[in-house]
């Protein structure tokens, strides 16, 4: 089954997946305060606004994880102290769904400082942000409303692999994020492409 990219979040661990049929030379790079989506060396020219986007970031105790540039407003409302309902659902909603051929929905999870989780995501047809206590996915495609998943990562290195191997096709690259002490650790699985 194709469900694009998607998201799994809660309690303690977050993961993102880049899954595409369009565009798969892309790889996720580390930057100085975000992991980015970004395309390969060997990657051919576009200048589709959707293929390269921060898809973690973290402000004030919280850590984001999302299929595009809505990750930025997310973090920035946070870092404003916006609770993280009102940042996930006021930062969806003024981005809406993305205006490609697809009408692909953004997706977004958020671990907060005090344990936490949230899943959001803005549609054609619906706006969802939901609490959550157990690891909760939401894809652009197919599964694209939250649903509870068996996800069994401890570390961010099982997280962004668990999500890379996850039974879904078209894999391309994936991130994982744990709690650790006060802050986060995350992890990159690029795959062997990449």
């Amino acid at each position: 089954m194709y469900v694009g990219r998607f998201v799994v979040v809660g309690p303690d661990v977050a993961a993102y997946r880049v899954s595409s049929r369009s565009f798969p030379n892309r790889r996720v790079v580390e930057r100085e305060d975000a992991l980015t989506v970004a395309p390969t060396p060997d990657a051919p020219e576009t200048d589709n606004p959707y293929v390269s986007y921060n898809c973690y970031r973290t402000a004030a105790g919280h850590a984001v994880v999302g299929n595009g540039s809505h990750v930025d407003p997310i973090t920035e409302k946070l870092g404003l102290g916006y609770p993280a309902r009102d940042a996930l659902a006021e930062s969806l909603l003024a981005l809406d769904y993305e205006k490609d051929d697809y009408d692909t929905p953004r997706i977004a999870g958020v671990l907060t400082p005090d344990g936490g989780a949230y899943v959001g995501t803005v549609r054609k047809d619906a706006l969802l942000v939901e609490a959550v206590e157990e690891p909760t996915l939401v894809a652009t495609y197919e599964k694209d409303s939250p649903e509870p998943i068996g996800f069994e990562a401890d570390s961010a290195g099982e997280a962004a692999e668990e999500a890379y191997s996850a039974a879904f096709e078209h894999a391309v690259c994936a991130v994982g994020v744990v709690r650790d002490g006060d802050g986060y650790a995350t992890a990159i699985e690029n795959g062997p492409e990449n």
